[in-house]
This record gives structure tokens, sequence and C-alpha cells, in this order.
């Protein structure tokens, strides 16, 4: 089992960063890959960003490559989302996922363990 505590969100006027954080626990937590997901009232869960068990392969989303990155310091258990110039459109509520298979993984179906959110707002 594992259990995952994301924190971090809060409210950011457009163009401000945050940095998200989700601490996991669980003895193997290193073999895992792990990724973020968002939702918006009233939307489907979307990918955002993903990282290998060893943090040297990454991937993102169209829509914020460039602005966010993903890292884990497995010493720490924890996976992070530097998220810079902030638009409207990125709130939501950002879930940490963590998936077995320990390789990148975009679909969301892939992923055995979810965080409860963490809300991100973002302001005009």
């Amino acid at each position: 089992q594992m259990q995952l505590v994301e924190s971090g969100g809060g409210l950011v006027q457009a163009g401000g960063s945050l940095r998200l954080s989700c601490a996991a626990s669980g003895r193997t937590y290193s073999s895992y890959g792990m990724g973020w997901f968002r939702q918006a009232p009233g939307k489907e869960r979307e990918f955002v960003a993903a990282i290998n068990w060893s943090g040297d392969d990454t991937y993102y989303a169209d829509s914020v490559k460039g602005r966010f990155t993903i890292s884990r310091d497995n010493a720490k258990a924890a996976v992070y989302l530097q998220m810079n110039s902030l638009k409207p459109d990125d709130t939501a509520v950002y879930y940490c996922a963590a998936q077995a298979r320990g390789g990148v993984q975009f679909q969301a179906s892939e992923y055995n363990y979810w965080g409860q959110g963490t809300q991100v707002t973002v302001s005009s």
C-alpha cells in the first residue's frame, strides 16, 4: 500500500508560480513512476506530467510544456511540480499518483494510487 499527500496549492495571480509537493509513504516508493493530473470543475481529469522511478525521464502535456517541471527526491519519498507562468486555465484540483510499472505513463488508468488533491486557483 502507498499513501500520497499533496500540498502547496493555493491562490495565485496569472503569471505567478507555485510548487506542489507530494509526500509518499510506502517502502517501495522509489520503484514507482509518479505523475500529476488535474481536474477542473465540469471537466474530466487530465494528465499534466510524469516522471519515471529514477527521475531521468519525464513527459508533459502540451498545455504545460515549458512552464511546468516535475521532479522527485527518492530519499525523501517526494515528488514535486514546479508551476511557472500560471494561467487561469491552470485552475484545477491537482492530484499526485503512483504506478508500479516505474516508467513514464500518461494514462490515468495505469496508476495504482492517488492522493486526495490540492486546489490551485489562478486569478486573471
